[in-house]
């Protein structure tokens, strides 16, 4: 037998070889004390394996953004209940149709919202076109989280402006999947919010909130205040669309309160343009 010599040869067996030989060779794939451990989904699924779930899920998108040069993102928050504009036309055409008053306003309701998408759009757009020009080493990426509304129109710009841009999906007891703009390649499905919310801040070189509702505050919230406490380092923060944040939440009332320093409030910015969104992140690092 031919010795291995070769230095850089594993001595150890491939594990999915292994596998792929237990399976061809009449070694049931069914749960059971004998099969590979790793390949045993109910074993792994079981309440004391959380922390190896968490693992993985923590190493497999750190893995493969790093594998394809994702180091600085942008991230891009938002509704995921936001339709584009021609989808709101479309179903406000089909309200008015149907003569129904409680769905023309929601119809209504839609189309007003509908600028939100097409403004995320454009920024996304910008950071791409941007992030193109640059050497590899000092581009910055989109990234949201990989839903419909304004996620999809976030991965939208950047894909339009032909740059890879990243999803980081969660799994929710309704069906969601991938919004079609995401390379695929960079499309990762998260269980754990707490994970996913992690993988967020670890390449975020800015943060932009557009409107949204429980998710996007939560999301907005843990950010500011990983910042405040200085968990995370400073980052740009904008909050895109003033006249709804500033009707959704007083900030001034948490200084009057005293529950916040008045110096907190300039943990962010509040803007309704997608140019100036992006030269606030460009000022902050000298672009």
């Amino acid at each position: 037998m031919e010795a291995n010599t070769q230095l850089n040869d594993s001595r150890l067996a491939n594990a999915w070889a292994e596998l792929h030989h237990h399976s061809t060779n009449g070694s049931p794939l069914h749960a059971d004390a004998y099969r590979l451990a790793f390949a045993d989904p109910e074993f792994l699924f079981r309440r004391e394996t959380r922390g190896i779930r968490f693992q993985l899920e923590l190493l497999k998108p750190d893995l493969g953004q790093a594998e394809q040069g994702i180091e600085s993102t942008v991230v891009v928050y938002g509704s995921a209940r936001f339709k584009s504009p021609e989808e709101a036309a479309a179903l406000l055409a089909e309200a008015q149709a149907g003569k129904d008053a409680a769905q023309i306003r929601r119809a209504e309701l839609a189309v007003r919202n509908a600028r939100y998408y097409d403004l995320a759009r454009q920024f996304a757009k910008l950071v791409a076109e941007h992030s193109l020009t640059q050497p590899a080493d000092q581009r910055v990426y989109v990234c949201t989280g990989g839903g419909p509304g304004i996620m999809e129109a976030a991965n939208r710009g950047a894909h339009e402006a032909g740059a890879p841009n990243v999803g980081l999906n969660i799994s929710l007891p309704h069906e969601q999947s991938g919004n079609p703009y995401i390379t695929p390649s960079l499309c990762f499905k998260f269980h754990y919010f707490a994970l996913r919310k992690m993988h967020f801040m670890m390449r975020a070189k800015a943060l932009v909130a557009f409107p949204g509702g429980f998710g996007t505050l939560d999301e907005l919230f843990e950010v500011l205040t990983l910042v405040q406490t200085g968990k995370a380092k400073p980052v740009p923060i904008v909050l895109f669309g003033s006249d709804y944040w500033k009707r959704l939440i007083n900030f001034d009332v948490l200084v009057e309160e005293g529950t916040v320093s008045p110096e907190d409030l300039s943990l962010f910015h509040v803007t309704d343009d997608p140019q100036e969104a992006w030269n606030l992140i460009k000022a902050f690092y000298g672009l």
